[in-house]
């Protein structure tokens, strides 16, 4: 079980950094829901027990909160 944890570890670090790499050429607006939906999906995650509802229903009112609070002018 051991071994299987630093994997998975090690894949979610390799997903991270591709997932930040991909966000140079986005506008603040484009950053501001794509954090807004991440923030959301594990907030959604948390409070509903890991369900998938409840993650992507987080994500989903994250990231139109992140779109809103950075909108452009």
């Amino acid at each position: 079980m051991n071994k299987i944890n630093s994997v998975s570890r090690g894949v979610v670090a390799v997903l991270v950094l591709l997932g930040l790499a991909g966000c140079a050429g986005m506008s603040g607006q484009d950053k501001s829901t794509a954090i807004g939906a991440g923030v959301g999906a594990v907030g959604g995650a948390v409070l509903t027990g890991g369900s998938a509802i409840g993650t992507v229903g987080g994500a989903a009112v994250g990231g139109v909160i992140g779109h809103e609070i950075n909108k452009d002018k």
